[in-house]
């Protein structure tokens, strides 16, 4: 079980970090230190929101073998 819950931890903690570096960064730090965002709210469509749901997915997955994992 150990092995099975460290192998899941891995992999989607490999595809968790992919899923973060592809999303859009926008302005990125910009916003900290006081730089202009735009002002307009935008929605995310397409692969955008795809991979959203997907780092969501990928999360819950990752901590709940961590989890599982100090239980076992």
């Amino acid at each position: 079980m150990q092995k099975v819950l460290l192998v899941v931890q891995v992999i989607s903690g490999v595809l968790l970090m992919i899923t973060i570096l592809l999303q859009q960064k926008g302005e990125g730090l910009s916003g900290v230190f006081g730089g202009d965002t735009g002002g307009s709210y935008q929605t995310k469509r397409g692969i955008e929101k795809s991979l959203y749901y997907a780092t969501i997915a990928l999360s819950v997955v990752f901590f709940g073998a961590a989890v599982l994992k100090l239980l076992y």
